[in-house]
């Protein structure tokens, strides 16, 4: 009996040390109301859902991200200079040597908003129901100027818009960073077995 407890404790251990590092970190920033974000997955796309998400600023063009093993992988480079967002989840799939564990950030549920400046996201695939606002197909990339910080290379395509609704949105993205975000409601849950977003 006394093998098997050290066991557990251990498994305990393994899985909940590195959660409980990030948790505090969110947990404190959120405290504030306010998070400067970054998300970045090295070896595989993580998980991202919304109900609905209300922009204003939209840009999009090509990109390149290297993962873990130095392999570059194409993704677009998707980015909203304000966005408000109902039903978030966010969700990271890990492999330990006790099996699989999902790590999970929600938000926006309830009648709550969550509020994001300057998200930009490198997105490996998505889908989603949208209408845009004073859209421009095939503008050079180098003269974005919808979300800071959002550009590509000149003579790359690229698009905006003014204004964008996005519905039922699912993203796979390798990265993504946001000036500020706000959650009222923030979520966080660990739980064993494949549990992500979708």
């Amino acid at each position: 009996m006394a093998e098997q407890g050290r066991v557990r404790w251990k498994r305990f251990a393994v899985i909940l040390a590195p959660v409980a590092v990030v948790t505090s970190v969110v947990v404190g920033a959120t405290a504030q109301g306010v998070i400067g974000a970054t998300f970045v997955v090295a070896g595989s796309a993580f998980k991202l859902s919304v109900g609905e998400l209300r922009g204003q600023g939209f840009a999009m063009t090509g990109g390149v991200v290297e993962n873990r093993a130095g392999r570059s992988i194409p993704v677009i480079a998707t980015g909203v200079r304000r966005a408000v967002v109902t039903d978030l989840c966010q969700s990271v799939l890990v492999r330990t040597p006790f099996g699989p564990v999902t790590m999970r950030l929600t938000g926006g549920r309830g009648g709550n908003v969550v509020t994001i400046d300057d998200l930009v996201l490198d997105v490996e695939t998505g889908r989603t129901g949208a209408d845009l606002r004073a859209l421009e197909l095939g503008r050079d990339a180098a003269t974005l100027d919808e979300v800071p910080g959002l550009r590509g290379p000149a003579g790359a395509f690229g698009s905006q818009a003014s204004a964008v609704t996005l519905r039922d949105l699912r993203l796979s993205p390798r990265a993504a960073t946001a000036a500020t975000f706000r959650l009222p409601d923030l979520g966080l849950d660990v739980v064993r077995g494949e549990r992500e977003c979708f």
